[in-house]
């Protein structure tokens, strides 16, 4: 994948309401957001991976569905994590 397990367990410790948080939706965002810049360099080199591509539109709508649900919940945090992250919106 996009990254071993010590560089998801940064992202999380970053991203982590407390100390047992594996799970928030501003976990998820955080990971969803790597993997789908990771699929981004892929395709750079693997233009014809289709098959990746389909996962990608779906880790996309996904993070969608998530930001959403999140913008929903806590505003703020919201526009803090964007802004974090380095998504448009």
């Amino acid at each position: 994948m996009c990254f071993n397990t010590v560089q998801k367990i940064k992202i999380i410790k970053k991203y982590e309401n407390h100390n047992k948080d594996k799970g928030s939706t501003k976990v998820q965002i955080a990971l969803l957001t790597c993997k789908i810049n990771y699929l981004n360099k892929h395709f750079a080199i693997h233009k014809k991976d289709h098959h990746s591509r389909r996962g990608l539109l779906n880790m996309i709508s996904q993070r969608r569905k998530l930001l959403n649900y999140f913008k929903k919940k806590n505003l703020c945090d919201y526009n803090i994590l964007i802004e974090n992250l380095g998504l448009r919106r």
